[in-house]
């Protein structure tokens, strides 16, 4: 019995090194040396200790596009190209879906959900929940970022006084960052009150679920993890399926976290469906309007509306949180930056009185020149997402705007590749190419959004920058919360880093920030945070 598993187990692995090594499109296209026939260069990737480190290191050694051994002899195509990525995620976004792997993770927590679903039933999907993303529903949610904005910097305030220290405390930003997007998330994607910041929490099954989530399940994989996963792509959907139920702790963490999203969910569907009014815009209204559809096209299954629930808790809240915690920690570095904020903000005000308003409007954050360039610059510099896997559905050739040197000294502006060929995404290496950013792109400058008139390539819906996937058919809307909550968290705080202390991004699939020899705290952003008299 058990020698005979061990021969399926190793047909198996041979067939799939077969099949690899039958793909020889790229073996012209230069990248680095392969670590091992099992691994490649997979493990020594994804256990970097920052983020990115690895890949610069590649793009400066082979351009911006490259070639690196994956599991078992797969050859894997790494682009931080513009015109390549804006090829695989805009012009072709449909024919090059999630690869196996991403696909069955994100449906460990997000359940059939629009982050999951084949290209037919995303259009769906966003068919259905576009009407509440229109321009003028977003403006109907700054009351509420406002608000919590507000109620954060009360919280903050709250915490000074207590440790009695008027000059100010050092506070782990993060935590209460994300508490504050979470109760967000839950106004205006559901009108529902979570109420989680002014919580204590150690008790909130929500939080409990969402703390250290990635960290516990995908940071430092192991290699027969990695192996393991490498398989997925050639085993069949019923078999993928099953895999959730192995007894591993990311599968075990994972399912505590959509089993709390999805009985969180099903009291908010009960609470809003015998309420819910015709022309609500909110989004799990429009979840439930859509199944009093006649037409089933316009129809959410159950299962569907609380994966939804599941993926705008995540996606609506964690990565929101993330930008500010790293805007923050770039402003605590660069104290001239968080005045020329302040001084955009008393114009700002100024002109809310004139006209005599009560308070900032959408306008007027998109007038303050500097503070957007302040979150472009932190979006570039730090992308919360900082590779992207696709796979191609069809033979294609993939255009690049920087043409690279092949292996035998050609010079190629595209790359013809094969169906079922792996393409990772470099984001964190676009957003610095020299060639699209500058010759610091690897530094800290907001100007560049002010005073460089170079074009560039349109890439991305917002600022030609590459995050939240905002360059694909999948992109997510979060700018106007970010400005509501950074003018007021820098018009009422000053922001200092504490001396002594090293912050190291982790990639655990959202950039996430920890302190080098505390790694087993947690996600930490510690600040020296000071009330403004």
């Amino acid at each position: 019995m058990i020698s005979g598993a061990a021969l399926c187990l190793v047909a198996f692995l041979a067939y799939i090194a077969w099949r690899n090594s039958r793909r020889y499109t790229l073996k012209d296209i230069r990248g680095p040396p392969s670590h091992s026939f099992w691994l490649g260069s997979e493990k020594v990737h994804r256990n970097t200790l920052q983020v990115g480190d690895l890949e610069f290191q590649w793009a400066r050694e082979y351009g911006p596009t490259w070639m690196t051994k994956g599991c078992l002899g797969e050859e894997v195509l790494w682009t931080a190209d513009p015109r390549a990525l804006q090829y695989v995620f805009h012009t072709s976004g449909y024919r090059y879906p999630k690869r196996t792997i991403s696909n069955e993770i994100t449906r460990l927590f997000t359940g059939k959900s629009i982050l999951t679903t084949d290209a037919i039933d995303h259009q769906r999907h966003r068919k259905i929940m576009n009407p509440a993303f229109g321009a003028s529903q977003l403006r109907t949610f700054l009351p509420v970022f406002r608000r919590s904005a507000a109620r954060l910097s009360q919280k903050w305030k709250d915490i000074i006084q207590l440790r009695e220290k008027s000059d100010g405390c050092t506070l782990n930003i993060n935590e209460t960052l994300s508490r504050m997007t979470l109760d967000v998330i839950g106004e205006v994607a559901f009108d529902h009150r979570f109420g989680v910041l002014n919580d204590n929490g150690s008790d909130n099954e929500l939080v409990q679920a969402f703390n250290n989530l990635f960290l516990d399940t995908l940071l430092n994989p192991s290699s027969w993890d990695i192996i393991f996963k490498s398989t997925w792509r050639f085993l069949p959907q019923p078999i993928l399926n099953c895999l959730k139920y192995l007894p591993s702790k990311e599968n075990r963490r994972f399912a505590t976290f959509l089993q709390t999203a999805i009985q969180t969910g099903k009291a908010i569907v009960n609470e809003q469906a015998a309420g819910t009014e015709k022309g609500s815009k909110d989004i799990i209204s429009i979840l439930v309007q859509s199944n009093r559809m006649e037409d089933a096209r316009s129809q959410l299954s159950e299962t569907e509306i609380l994966s939804q629930i599941a993926t705008l808790l995540v996606a609506g809240h964690d990565t929101t949180a993330s930008t500010l915690t790293w805007l923050l920690y770039e402003l605590s570095k660069h104290p001239e930056d968080q005045q020329r904020i302040r001084d955009e903000i008393k114009v700002a005000r100024a002109n809310v009185e004139a006209r005599g308003d009560d308070d900032l409007l959408p306008g007027d954050f998109n007038n303050m020149a500097f503070t957007n360039a302040i979150i472009k610059e932190g979006l570039r510099l730090h992308p919360i997402v900082p590779t992207l896997v696709r796979e191609a559905d069809s033979d294609d050739v993939i255009p690049l705007a920087q043409p690279i040197e092949t292996k035998s000294g050609k010079i190629i502006n595209e790359i013809p590749i094969s169906k079922g060929q792996g393409i990772t995404a470099s984001i964190c290496t676009y957003n610095r190419l020299k060639s699209v950013w500058g010759e610091d792109a690897d530094e800290w400058n907001p100007n560049r959004f002010l005073d460089d008139a170079r074009e560039r390539s349109s890439l991305g819906v917002f600022a030609n920058l590459c995050v939240f996937n905002t360059a694909g058919l999948r992109a997510c809307i979060g700018l106007l919360e970010m400005q509501a909550v950074l003018v007021e968290l820098v018009e009422n705080f000053e922001y200092q880093f504490p001396e002594g202390v090293e912050v190291i991004r982790l990639n655990a699939g959202l950039m996430a920030p920890m302190i080098e020899g505390k790694m087993h705290e947690g996600i930490q952003m510690p600040l020296e945070v000071t009330l403004i008299s």
